[in-house]
């Protein structure tokens, strides 16, 4: 039976990613990550340099953008910066070694990360469930999902109903342990935050977490 491996939001942690895929990649025919690869946690950089790797040498591999993928690749292109620099942007320019007052970041960041950044898909579906990193608009189809839903849906999302015959697997919200409706799995569990970072095997519906590596106030987006 070929398994999907889902992966929640990473947000720098580094090693947490590492053990965690010791754990899982065994069992992955596809891999999957729900977005959120840079921000506030200690090696953004790594974590891209190791998907990186990833895609290289897995032959089904899906890395999904999030809001904070998002924010990072709209500094690096020069439209905005301060909600970036006040959510963990500082954090993940560190890794980079670009100080947080530069003005032009570009230059500092190898083309092969901002190709990835630029390159990431909104949502993917496969025979198991649709994934996604914050949500769907309800009675919308997924060609005409915007990428304001796609990035950045909570609430509204998350009170809505679906019924397309499979789960929509989504990160984003921050949650003690995987959030699991009928409808819809969270598997965002805060790695960042003092949390855990979580997998979910499918169609076996496994969950396995390996601890964060830091304790940061949340703050949202």
């Amino acid at each position: 039976m070929e398994r999907t491996v889902v992966i929640g939001d990473i947000h720098g942690c580094l090693d947490s990613l590492n053990n965690l895929l010791d754990l899982v990649l065994p069992n992955a025919d596809t891999l999957i990550f729900l977005g959120d690869y840079v921000d506030r946690g200690p090696d953004s950089y790594g974590v891209v340099e190791r998907l990186l790797a990833l895609q290289a040498d897995h032959p089904r591999l899906i890395t999904l953008k999030g809001n904070h993928d998002f924010m990072f690749q709209q500094y690096f292109d020069g439209k905005e910066s301060s909600l970036f620099l006040r959510v963990g942007g500082k954090e993940t320019l560190t890794s980079y070694g670009i100080p947080p007052e530069a003005s032009a970041a570009l230059a500092s960041i190898p083309a092969a990360h901002t190709h990835f950044f630029r390159e990431l898909p909104l949502f993917f579906e496969n025979q198991h469930a649709i994934y996604v990193h914050a949500g769907l608009e309800p009675e919308c189809h997924l060609s005409l999902q915007s990428p304001q839903w796609c990035l950045w849906a909570r609430e509204k999302f998350l009170n809505s109903s679906f019924q397309l015959g499979k789960p929509i697997i989504f990160g984003h919200t921050v949650f003690p342990r995987p959030y699991i409706a009928k409808d819809k799995i969270g598997i965002d569990t805060g790695a960042v935050y003092g949390g855990q970072l979580t997998a979910l095997i499918l169609p076996d519906m496994e969950y396995i977490s390996v601890p964060g590596e830091l304790n940061k106030p949340y703050i949202a987006p």
